[in-house]
């Protein structure tokens, strides 16, 4: 339970901590930095510190690292830190949870996998929800049109990312498949970043500071090994720890950042959850016997 709500916590700190590394950065620049930086520091532990428990990447498998880290990283985390220029932190947790019905939905087309009926009810009642959420973010000058088209973009590259995760079934240990996809999105980031952000102002400052020690360490380290830890004890409870992190993005939108929590949020996370309930993604209680009948039928 501590584990659990201690991931939730800081996965929710990470579009948090993004907020204040923009007051000082431009976004592809800041990210390029903590991604070459967490990989490197990654790699550095996988194959100095813990020489010899961890095998290279196989010739074949470069190039699906090559890809996780074009759309897991480069392209959902460049255009999510873009977003967050004009998109509040709290809104960026809320659509993350969207996640498992991109993946149903594009496991459809690009897989066998058919979409049952509860799936397609849980996305109409979520997407109700996310819409009831924008609307107070356009009527208060909150966000823009552009934000909310880069960041449910980079949600689309998640999924497809995730979907591709599965097809290509890699071989070697979540924590090496992390660290090289990671280091491949800061590698990829590089050109973009100098190209659309080299007249940008950089003040490096306590707000980048304290951006960059906590998202590479807090975020990409010791948030990921406590959520490939939460997964080798049951991958139902601790995808739920996921869906909870907007509650607890909510709470340090508030309290750190001033945004205003609204009916509207209420309202929208409660559909959110309904949705995500009504298709069976979301399980406040599980059997032995309902664990194993999913694991069949998926």
């Amino acid at each position: 339970m501590f584990l659990g709500m201690l991931f939730t916590i800081l996965w929710a700190s990470g579009a948090v901590s993004v907020k204040f590394g923009l007051l000082s950065f431009p976004p592809l620049t800041m990210g390029t930095t903590r991604f070459l930086l967490a990989g490197c520091l990654l790699l550095s532990y996988i194959y100095i510190v813990r020489r010899g428990n961890y095998p290279l990447p196989k010739k074949r498998e470069w190039k699906p690292l090559f890809l996780l880290g074009l759309f897991n990283t480069a392209i959902y985390l460049g255009c999510g830190f873009w977003a967050l220029q004009s998109v509040s932190s709290g809104f960026f947790n809320l659509a993350v949870v969207i996640n498992p019905f991109l993946v149903a939905l594009f496991s459809s087309i690009f897989t066998e996998r058919s979409l049952q009926r509860k799936e397609w009810m849980g996305m109409v009642v979520s997407a109700i929800g996310l819409l009831i959420a924008t609307y107070p973010l356009f009527e208060n000058s909150h966000a823009t049109l552009s934000g909310i088209f880069l960041l449910f973009f980079a949600m689309i590259s998640m999924a497809i990312g995730s979907v591709y995760f599965r097809k290509v079934d890699l071989q070697l240990p979540s924590l090496v498949i992390n660290a090289w996809q990671v280091l491949f999105g800061g590698v990829i980031l590089i050109v973009p970043s100098m190209y659309l952000e080299s007249d940008k102002n950089m003040v490096f400052d306590m707000n980048f500071i304290v951006y960059l020690l906590w998202s590479v360490l807090g975020v990409s380290i010791f948030a990921m090994i406590l959520w490939f830890y939460l997964l080798k004890q049951d991958t139902v409870k601790a995808n739920n720890w996921l869906f909870l992190t907007p509650i607890a993005g909510y709470a340090l939108s508030s309290i750190l950042l001033g945004e205003e929590l609204t009916k509207y949020d209420v309202i929208a996370t409660l559909f959110v959850f309904t949705g995500l309930y009504l298709s069976g993604n979301f399980q406040l209680n599980q059997s032995p016997k309902h664990i194993l009948k999913k694991k069949l039928e998926g």
